[in-house]
């Protein structure tokens, strides 16, 4: 019998969207509906999302995506994870008396990826003009939108620090001098104007293809990256560290630019084919997470019973241990991903888990990174234990401390069309309340930056011209070699751990989209923590209470030390389907009331 959902599985045959927010969404179908394809449909959602969440995302910040094109039939990755500039030295931040890369401020800004990403994606694939795509974005920001609370909190939090410290976001986000109220119409005229402007210099240009280039011309090598580069030249603002700072960007570095294609990274299980990100980000992770599972029967376990959530955690901490070692830009270091995907592998470190919660950080050792193993642990034990909890990007409002004030977080997008192409986009960074606002432009860049180590050595540590090991990653799969599944969420290091149970509840038990999302989810911060200050908790799980008393219970028995979170509090997945026979589904979670799956 189907169980009881939250909302139906969108279901039909000529286009589905799924985002985080239900005006976004509702763009993108806009935009299959005028003849626009997946594409352009994930363009024009994405940058709706950056007037309608600015403190997830936003024009200064970045972009990983997963496509499948049926023209070409091909799964590429599109990469818009900027890297630092060229004046990010770990020699310029220690003298500037840091330890630790600031998580808000100019110091942890790295050049702003995700326009071109976007770009390159309507100019290679799409269909529609660069106007099309963005005209609902620039209606949003010059006409105004209904602020969602989590925004209207976002800025009442930082109200009277823009206001001492940051006079330009005071400007752009305290229209008045005050905070704006929860459901308020909020306008970000200046956004508009940028874009008016973008959009005319663009049409001067010519052809579809040729306006597309002037576009990406306009942000990094004209107007606004003139304004970008000003505003560094001139700003020194407070951040995390509690002093001023200067950054490092400027225009060299955004001439510089462009977002690039990839190939994706692949596993193989029970029928699928897992696509994600490479190790630059971390999304390699999800798929060291079933290579340890696969010799579980998941099937035969209640998936939100105690047994299944152990084993996926216990698969969990294993795989971010490896992360943590490993990962990094594989352009500046060697990342043993076919060892740590082999089988071999696997087979040995799977029987590392036990029938009881480990509370070690335990890295796979692989043959010639002996020292780089050493090394990395020697950091992660200076960044020490967490004494109040890690709670960043989407679990901050559960924590009680001043520092989340300036965590962001992240958005999602999956969008699939009656020709069968789909898009599983991620975008994150630009967030309103971790850099100033760029006083031209009316918009922020980006703190990705601070997910580098200050220490040399490392597949992490600060370099110029390094990707930063971003937490963004977006997820597309294959049944059969059949392009089928396209999902993701925000939520920074919880990103694959919400992930993956969805996908086995998906997988293995037989449940729908929305089924799999409506169950309840869970996450460890038993490793280190991508966001400032970088600390962790040893044997932590969170798990929302209405997994029920006997799950709790068994979790507790098995050792894990369970915070139990409030029903329908953890996670932001959203995903959607193509079936053999082109019926298309689509599904997004309810909790925190915003996300929504709209097609027909």
């Amino acid at each position: 019998m189907p169980q009881f959902t939250t909302r139906p599985e969108i279901a039909g045959t000529f286009g589905v969207v799924a985002s985080t927010h239900w005006i976004a969404s509702t763009v993108g179908m806009a935009i299959l509906e005028r003849g626009g394809n997946a594409f352009d449909a994930a363009v024009a959602t994405g940058f709706a999302l950056q007037i309608v969440e600015p403190h997830l995302n936003g024009p200064g910040g970045d972009m990983p995506a997963i496509l499948y094109s049926a023209a070409n039939d091909r799964v590429e990755v599109l990469c818009g994870q900027g890297p630092a500039p060229a004046g990010a030295t770990i020699d310029h931040y220690r003298a500037e008396g840091l330890d630790l890369i600031p998580g808000s401020g100019l110091l942890a800004t790295v050049i702003p990826g995700s326009f071109d990403a976007w770009m390159i994606m309507l100019r290679d694939y799409g269909i529609l003009s660069l106007r099309e795509v963005l005209e609902p974005a620039i209606f949003y920001a010059e006409q105004g939108h209904p602020l969602l609370p989590r925004v209207a909190d976002a800025i009442a939090e930082r109200a009277a620090f823009f206001s001492a410290e940051w006079p330009t976001s005071a400007a752009t986000w305290l229209p008045g001098g005050k905070a704006p109220a929860a459901g308020s119409l909020f306008r970000n005229p200046v956004l508009a104007a940028t874009w008016k402007r973008l959009l005319a210099e663009a049409e001067s240009a010519g052809g579809r293809e040729a306006q597309v280039e002037r576009a990406r011309d306009a942000f990094y090598r004209g107007f606004i990256a003139e304004a970008i580069d000003g505003f560094f030249r001139s700003a020194e603002v407070m951040d995390a560290s509690e002093s001023r700072h200067r950054g490092v960007l400027n225009g060299d570095d955004l001439a510089g630019y462009s977002a690039t294609l990839e190939a994706s990274l692949t596993y193989d299980y029970h029928g699928w084919t897992v696509c994600k990100t490479g190790p630059w980000g971390q999304g390699p992770v999800l798929l060291q997470a079933l290579a340890l599972l696969e010799g579980f029967d998941l099937a035969e376990l209640d998936p939100a019973g105690p047994r299944f959530i152990h084993l996926v955690v216990e698969a969990l901490k294993l795989a971010f241990a490896d992360r943590e070692i490993y990962y990094g830009d594989p352009n500046f270091s060697e990342v043993p991903m076919a060892e740590l995907l082999s089988r071999g592998y696997n087979d040995a470190r799977r029987k590392l888990i036990g029938e009881r919660a480990s509370f070690d950080l335990r890295p796979g050792s692989v043959a010639g990174y002996e020292d780089q193993l050493a090394r990395t642990m020697a950091v992660i034990e200076a960044a020490g234990i967490s004494e109040t909890g890690v709670y960043e990007p989407t679990m901050a409002h559960l924590a009680d401390r001043p520092s989340v004030e300036i965590s962001g977080d992240t958005v999602h997008i999956d969008v699939i069309d009656r020709w069968g192409n789909m898009v599983s986009a991620t975008p994150s960074g630009g967030w309103l309340q971790s850099s100033p606002t760029v006083p031209e432009l009316g918009f922020q860049l980006n703190s990705r930056g601070q997910m580098f180590w200050l220490t040399e050595g490392l597949p992490t540590s600060l370099a110029p011209g390094k990707r930063p090991r971003t937490t963004l990653t977006p997820s597309l799969a294959l049944f059969e070699g059949r392009p089928t599944l396209s999902f993701g969420t925000p939520g920074g290091d919880q990103q694959d751990q919400w992930q993956l149970p969805f996908f086995l509840r998906h997988v293995h038990h037989g449940l729908n989209l929305q089924e799999a999302i409506d169950l309840p989810l869970f996450h460890t911060t038993h490793f280190p923590a991508s966001f400032h200050p970088r600390q962790r908790q040893p044997g932590h799980i969170m798990v929302e209470r209405d997994a029920g008393a006997a799950t709790l219970a068994g979790l507790r028995q098995r050792g894990h030390e369970v915070e139990e979170a409030e029903p329908w509090s953890v996670g932001r997945l959203t995903a959607a389907r193509r079936e053999k026979d082109g019926v298309l589904k689509a599904a997004a979670t309810p909790r925190l009331m915003q996300a929504y799956a709209v097609g027909r």
